[in-house]
């Protein structure tokens, strides 16, 4: 069969003349849109068992439509199928690979419904399989590292605040804080499902069908938790398109801190961790280069993420109703921010177990920057001075330390006594770093027995 003849058979008597060539291949979707193939054999199948239930169809007919769409995912699955860019799209290929089949019974699937309610509904159920896979790389990540922050709890490292060291914390409270930014990922990710899982399929072109349908069992066979209840609003909503791409970009942006982290940890100024030598790569001209390639190409990937979400925002801003080919830009940018973000997750999920720290060259560097500052202005506090006059005692300490390039650990008793007679030798106890974290013994606090306690709530919440 030619194209025309192909295009003719699909499109009807409406057009005189073939589609020009070139706008034949501009206006087509099939090369990206051919990976829904699997969602839209199952929409079709469910639709068709609608329509013998409802009497629109013959059980004969069901039946060799459902035998038909099989034999094609099994064609498409073992690399036989022909995909023709003449046939537009994923839906219009396989509906006339079906009619070759079966024949004029393959005509009669497209009964009640139109490619506006049938790509609307294959996108959801799409992004709904994607979702769920996203979620078990997610899950993969956040254990690996609460195994890591139960590991290091008691591992002491400088906190900062404009890159400067501010606090001593441990490195396992480091890693809870990551944590943290996943689980809210989390839950965006799960709270977006549940607008992703309704049903268009029904609505047909704009206006719903006057064929005597039961989309409340179409949405049944389908494992969607309710239909859209508006006909026009269901084939031109891509809001879920747009909320996914929004919760991408943010868990991209959360991986690129990360990132941004170990980038810095592992260079030889900081000396913080070690990345196994396969998430690295060499130089091809200086041989010391060992660089953290994994996490720099996740840094870079964001903006792409970040991108696609200005894209459907852009693409849906001026859109009146109902359904415009506009969408048919909707597909590449989601596509791509749901391979960017598989893959950033699947490699943080193998690399951030594996994470080796330094914990010798952590606690030196703790011990540099005057960390403990404002454990020494507590305890002046609890001696019964005023706060305020604390912070300018210790700013004090601190200076001289500067000048004598002496740590607050590293002064005696006698030196500290010059900035207030209130200091004694217990002074010591809260100058250590061990001491630090562990007075910090509250919930979300850097003491390692409230790392771990964290660890425990986070995994019983995880059920992992």
């Amino acid at each position: 069969m030619s194209d025309k003849q192909q295009q003719n058979k699909l499109w009807g008597g409406r057009f005189s003349e073939s589609t020009d060539a070139f706008v034949q291949a501009f206006t087509a979707s099939v090369l990206f849109d051919q990976r829904m193939y699997r969602q839209d054999i199952q929409g079709s199948q469910a639709h068709a068992t609608m329509l013998a239930e409802v009497g629109v169809l013959t059980t004969e007919e069901r039946d060799a439509i459902l035998q038909g769409l099989n034999e094609i995912r099994q064609e498409i699955e073992a690399g036989e199928f022909a995909w023709s860019v003449a046939l537009e799209d994923v839906h219009m290929n396989i509906e006339a690979r079906l009619t070759d089949k079966i024949g004029i019974t393959g005509k009669k699937l497209h009964t009640g419904r139109s490619r506006n309610d049938q790509v609307a509904t294959d996108i959801r159920l799409w992004l709904r399989d994607e979702i769920d896979l996203l979620d078990t790389e997610l899950l993969r990540l956040m254990s690996g590292l609460l195994d890591l922050a139960e590991r290091e709890a008691a591992t002491i490292m400088p906190g900062f605040t404009h890159l400067q060291t501010a606090q001593p914390v441990t490195f396992g409270h480091h890693l809870l804080a990551w944590f943290e930014m996943l689980k809210r990922d989390r839950e965006r990710l799960q709270d977006c499902r549940k607008r992703v899982n309704r049903m268009p399929l029904g609505a047909a072109a704009l206006a719903g069908t006057t064929y005597p349908i039961k989309r409340e069992r179409t949405c049944e066979l389908l494992g969607f938790d309710a239909v859209c209840e508006n006909s026009l609003d269901a084939v031109s909503d891509r809001d879920f398109a747009i909320e996914f791409c929004a919760l991408a970009a943010l868990s991209m942006t959360h991986l690129s801190r990360i990132s941004e982290e170990l980038v810095l940890w592992t260079s030889a100024q900081f000396n913080f961790i070690d990345l196994p030598d396969r998430f690295c790569t060499g130089s091809s001209i200086m041989p010391q280069k060992k660089n953290p390639d994994v996490p720099e190409l996740v840094r870079g990937k964001t903006g792409r993420v970040n991108g696609h979400l200005i894209s459907l925002l852009t693409l849906m801003k001026s859109q009146p109703l109902a359904y415009n080919k506009d969408n048919q830009e909707d597909k590449e940018p989601l596509f791509d921010a749901v391979d960017t973000l598989a893959g950033s997750l699947r490699a943080f999920a193998d690399m951030i177990p594996a994470l080796e720290p330094n914990r010798e060259v952590m606690r030196e560097a703790a011990r540099r920057g005057f960390a403990t500052a404002t454990d020494l202005a507590d305890y002046l506090v609890r001696k019964g001075i005023p706060f305020r006059d604390s912070h300018e005692i210790v700013g004090k300490a601190v200076a001289y330390g500067v000048s004598k390039k002496k740590d607050l650990g590293d002064m005696s008793l006698s030196e500290l006594r010059q900035f207030s007679d209130q200091i004694d030798d217990d002074v010591f106890e809260v100058l250590t770093l061990e001491g630090s974290v562990s007075a910090r013994n509250h919930i979300g606090g850097t003491a390692p027995e409230q790392v771990r306690a964290a660890v425990a709530r986070a995994r019983e919440a995880l059920g992992a």
